[in-house]
């Protein structure tokens, strides 16, 4: 049981530590609206991870000739929705955000789902996922259905181990940024962003 916790833990940590587009999302999010935000940003895109996860134990066949058939599709629309996610970031004002002592504009709920709907518009995470359990051995076919949940809810503590200590460290940061400051590292995390869409975009096509 130990085993899976320690080999959860560690493909939680695998699949949120890369800093892709939810990486900076929560980056940009945690410096512009602070640190709950960021970590609700992060449980988001790790939530949708976790449907994937489930996917693969249970219906991996299925999914996979569901993909193969629609790939084309997906990356476009993946790929689309990245962008679109960057040009928004780079357009947002910080001054917009919320101050202490002033009504909250933006929800916590709200967050997590535009990250949560960010990650799930790629199931392409599905073959990471894949990936990463065969190099730990994760979970086979005669695994009792208890520690299964149990592997599941280890993944989702090495991600929110991870979600936790970039927040914190970020936020750190925060009170030492000014507006104009926070606009740039808007506008180069809006574009960082796009580039990944654009760069999903062109790759999609080409093959």
């Amino acid at each position: 049981m130990l085993e899976i916790i320690i080999k959860g833990i560690l493909i939680g940590l695998c699949i949120s530590v890369p800093l892709g587009p939810i990486g900076m999302l929560t980056i940009q999010r945690t410096l512009n609206r602070g640190q709950k935000y960021g970590i609700a940003t992060g449980l988001g895109a790790t939530f949708s991870d976790l449907i994937y996860t489930v996917i693969t134990l249970f219906f991996l066949s299925f999914v996979l000739d569901f993909i193969e058939l629609h790939r084309f599709i997906i990356q476009l629309a993946g790929s689309g929705v990245v962008a679109f996610f960057g040009y928004y970031i780079f357009k947002s004002n910080p001054a917009t955000q919320p101050k202490p002592n002033e009504t909250v504009k933006h929800s916590l709920l709200g967050d997590f789902f535009s990250s949560f709907a960010l990650t799930f518009s790629n199931p392409l995470v599905l073959f990471v996922l894949i990936a990463l359990f065969a190099r730990f051995e994760f979970i086979g076919n005669k695994t009792t259905l208890f520690v299964s949940v149990t592997g599941i809810l280890s993944i989702l503590g090495g991600a929110l181990l991870w979600w936790s200590l970039l927040t914190f460290l970020v936020s750190r940061f925060k009170s030492k940024l000014n507006m104009r400051e926070l606009k740039i590292i808007n506008q180069i995390t809006g574009i960082i962003i796009i580039l990944i869409g654009c760069v999903g975009l062109i790759l999609s096509l080409i093959k």
